[in-house]
């Protein structure tokens, strides 16, 4: 696996409805399927394109920090929509903002398999990730008008699918880079979207039920989503560029900038809310401190574990010379361990509430002392065995994290503050996934230097491992300030 490793959690819609429709849907699981493969979408292509990286820019050329931004600008477009894409859904309705999220996203997938050169490639990823965000948060609220109120039945269901194809979705890139269909070659994994989209267009515009849009007549906050798109902007980009250019002056000065830009950000939505207007962002949620806590512990876990998986992908097909099957072959035993882990975590969130966290922390910790402890002692010889059983261990402890961490994050939230909630920890959540590409990938690409051999690239790979393991210690202390016990009433499932 790389960038992504598993589904982050979907946003829950803006707004929560009070109680889940009593009617179930004739055609729901048929509807249900429709919803799944658009989340698919946003799956694979969170996971395929970062397996392809290094292939791309041996077609395309382009620099390092473009090889970066292939991951970072679909994830930073996605932070951004994820603060709107929610409200959108209740302002016009869900079935209609999931039919423009999916069909942009088949456009752009197929402007980046026709991409000619790394700045048109990118382009097309920050679009998908735009139309990504749209289309990912009306999946919560379609499930509920299908089901009614058998959604835990649904949700049982989807799960374990969506598991699956985490495992399976790099594996399935690798093979169709190595397959070469048609010399399509790396374009195949941006190709392969548009039969799964055409599907959930077709199906999903025969089932999915026409709900009456529960904030009509609101109007978006635009300036505030400006606001958010330019402060987010300006912190990853200059993170990105800046090792590619020596850290000119004009880098830091972009770094400074973001600070008064994302205070401009809060105090435009407190002037709104004073003023009886929707915000886009409610900020009495972060008056709390176990939901300011969760934020920032959502930000750094997951910048984490994003710019790690890249790093060690990076590693094993620029530093071993690995196909990209064989290296989404050798992260599968990350894969696999993340899945354990899930069910784990899943079975064992309300038992343990937030020890849950620590648990799994400790583990992925324990992994990547293992792992440090590879990088350091191997030469020339290694291989991707000696990395399975640390990774395996890595991946189980980062699965026990994922199924309960919103919910204990939201857990000391009122019902009416989840939907602007879960909404914003998604946001940064993909924020802290584009810094986890910036910083680490910038600090991967540092250490290697001019010693573009397997001994720079051990050192490379060490140098990030020990700074995850910082970032994974700071997330252990983070976890004692979150609620105690996950949210019980399920308003925050995902």
């Amino acid at each position: 696996m790389t960038a992504q490793t598993l589904p982050a959690p979907a946003a829950a819609p803006t707004t929560v409805p009070a109680e889940p429709v009593a009617v179930r849907h004739p055609r729901r699981w048929l509807g249900l399927f429709a919803v799944l493969a658009a989340d698919l979408l946003n799956l694979l292509d969170s996971t395929v394109a970062n397996v392809a990286a290094p292939v791309i820019r041996a077609d395309l050329g382009g620099s390092l920090a473009a090889l970066q931004w292939v991951a970072a600008g679909y994830t930073l477009a996605m932070a951004v929509g994820l603060l709107t894409g929610g409200r959108l859904g209740d302002m016009y309705g869900r079935k209609r903002m999931m039919m423009i999220g999916v069909t942009g996203f088949l456009v752009t997938s197929a402007f980046c398999a026709l991409a000619m050169s790394p700045e048109t490639l990118i382009g097309a990823r920050i679009l998908q990730g735009a139309f990504a965000a749209v289309m990912v948060p009306q999946s919560f609220g379609l499930i509920r008008d299908l089901f009614g109120g058998e959604v835990g039945r649904a949700f049982a269901a989807l799960g374990p699918v969506i598991g699956l194809a985490t495992i399976l979705g790099p594996v399935v890139a690798g093979l169709l880079i190595e397959a070469d269909v048609l010399g399509t070659g790396w374009r195949m994994i941006f190709l392969i979207n548009l039969p799964l989209g055409a599907f959930a267009l077709f199906v999903g515009w025969k089932v999915l039920p026409e709900a009456e849009p529960v904030a009509r007549g609101q109007r978006l906050d635009l300036v505030g989503a400006l606001l958010a798109a330019a402060g987010m902007s300006l912190l990853v980009y200059p993170l990105v560029q800046g090792h590619e250019m020596g850290w000119p002056a004009w880098s830091l000065i972009l770094l400074a900038a973001s600070v008064p830009v994302f205070a401009a950000f809060v105090w435009h939505q407190l002037r709104r809310a004073r003023s009886g207007r929707t915000p886009l962002v409610e900020l009495g949620v972060l008056a709390k401190r176990s939901y300011t806590s969760g934020v920032a512990f959502a930000v750094i876990f997951f910048g984490a574990i994003t710019g790690f998986s890249l790093a060690v992908g990076l590693f094993l097909q620029l530093g071993l010379g690995y196909t990209p099957l064989d290296a989404s072959l050798t992260m599968i035993s990350w894969a696999a361990g993340a899945f354990i882990g899930s069910i784990f975590g899943g079975t064992m969130m309300n038992r343990l509430g937030r020890r849950i966290l620590h648990i799994g922390l400790a583990v992925m910790t324990a992994a990547l002392v293992g792992l440090y402890l590879v990088f350091s002692t191997a030469g020339s010889d290694l291989g991707g065995w000696d990395l399975a059983a640390p990774m395996v261990a890595f991946g189980i402890g980062m699965g026990m994290i994922f199924v309960p961490l919103f919910d204990i994050i939201l857990a000391d939230l009122d019902e009416r503050e989840i939907g602007s909630a879960s909404g914003l920890v998604s946001s940064f959540e993909q924020l802290g996934a584009s810094l986890g590409v910036a910083v680490l990938g910038t600090v991967f690409f540092s250490t290697i230097g001019h010693r573009p051999h397997i001994h720079g690239f051990l050192d490379a790979a060490g140098l990030v491992t020990l700074l995850t393991v910082g970032l994974t210690g700071a997330t252990f202390v983070l976890a004692f300030m979150l609620p105690k016990r996950a949210r019980q009433d399920g308003s925050a499932a995902h």
